[in-house]
């Protein structure tokens, strides 16, 4: 049955059977480009793009690329049943990619996979691919391209062509039907173009942080042990539970390992760690005594990178509330007289032995020698003879 398209309702969207090729310049090994095919059903005025591969960032890619192009989007979409847009094939109720529908929700159209075994139900994309596969990548077929790049200006070029060639049984073309009729029905491009995302599945750790891509983001304490859908864009990593965001982190590159932790996501006693610095490590210390100020100085200054002796500070700070802030300032005195540099483990030998207690004693032959440059010798009058 002769079905009647409306301008802007449907684009169908598949990869082509034939494959173009890209030499490696490197090797001269060729490598295989899939041809990315959209149709408008009613003008059938058509987009085609290559990809090296036809993973779900290609085929994602290739739709942002087809609506700039297009210059507007249809209101149903029709893909054939791939996994990069299909997750499971059914024959009433399929289920829809997780980011497919995330890209057909920012673009706000609507996307109706064709039937399983049902080349009719794209009849307009099925007829294309095979006319492309004849005109553009047949009549390139002899040159060599040397990136990927190249490859798509020539089909770009060949697209053009392909676009306004007239009609065999009607007046026009793709091209002059596409801007009389269709392109004013399509619905406006969004403010931005869709920004590819995947989402992952992650357990939040004892430390409240999540591991995706081996770098670690923080997630409010709250939710340690739970589970989390992550979705994960170029720049922004989001964290959801329940469909609900819970967190929100720039994305990390480069060295592994690294943590992006929001100190609102931390429990209230390591909020108050994260606080400290040298400038209040200082501050503490002055308000202890002269001793334990210039101990946590030396502690501060003996490390090349001075976070590398907040430890030892905090430590200093546990053993105040242990041992009392006057025996601190008193062991401190004691280790300064060992040592201009002391640190965290003398101190608290110090204390553990509680040679912070032990006071001075003067030393007795220097109080004779102070007697005697006070008092000198004194002799009776026996000794000089006085008593006769």
């Amino acid at each position: 049955m002769h079905i009647r398209r409306k301008p802007g309702e449907q684009m169908e969207v598949d990869w082509a059977g034939q494959t173009a090729q890209i030499i490696d310049r490197n090797t001269g090994e060729a490598i295989q480009a899939s041809i990315f095919v959209a149709v408008l059903s009613c003008s059938q005025y058509a987009y085609v793009e290559a990809f090296t591969s036809q993973n779900q960032e290609s085929w994602i890619q290739a739709h942002v690329n087809t609506y700039k192009f297009f210059g507007g989007v249809t209101r149903i979409l029709i893909p054939d049943n791939l996994k990069t847009g299909v997750d499971k094939v059914s024959w009433y109720t399929p289920t829809i990619n997780k980011t497919y529908h995330e890209m057909a929700e920012h673009y706000s159209t609507a996307v109706i996979p064709a039937r399983v075994r049902k080349p009719k139900d794209e009849p307009n994309v099925e007829g294309v691919v095979g006319i492309i596969s004849t005109w553009i990548i047949a009549a390139l077929r002899n040159q060599q391209f040397f990136s990927l790049r190249e490859l798509n200006e020539a089909i770009q070029d060949k697209l053009y062509e392909f676009n306004s060639k007239p009609f065999q049984k009607k007046t026009g073309s793709r091209l002059s039907l596409f801007l009389e009729e269709e392109k004013s029905a399509l619905m406006p491009l969004p403010a931005t173009p869709y920004e590819l995302a995947f989402w992952k599945t992650a357990t939040v750790q004892f430390n409240y942080h999540i591991s995706v891509e081996k770098m670690h983001y923080s997630v409010p304490y709250e939710y340690i042990k739970h589970k989390v859908d992550v979705r994960m864009t170029r720049n922004v990593v989001e964290v959801f539970f329940n469909s609900h965001r819970i967190a929100s982190h720039v994305r990390r590159y480069g060295k592994v390992g690294q943590y992006s932790t929001v100190v609102e996501h931390m429990p209230e006693y390591h909020r108050s760690y994260t606080t400290w610095n040298s400038e209040r490590f200082i501050s503490w210390a002055n308000g202890i005594g002269p001793n334990t100020a210039i101990a946590v100085k030396a502690i501060l200054s003996s490390h090349k990178i001075e976070q590398q002796g907040y430890k030892s500070c905090m430590g200093l700070l546990k053993l105040a509330d242990k041992y009392s802030v006057t025996r601190v300032e008193a062991a401190c005195k004691k280790a300064l007289s060992y040592t201009p540099r002391p640190g965290y483990k003398s101190i608290q030998t110090i204390l553990k032995t509680g040679q912070d207690k032990v006071t001075e004693e003067k030393d007795p032959i220097s109080n004779t020698n102070e007697n005697t440059a006070t008092f000198g010798f004194t002799r009776g009058a026996r000794y000089y003879g006085g008593n006769e």
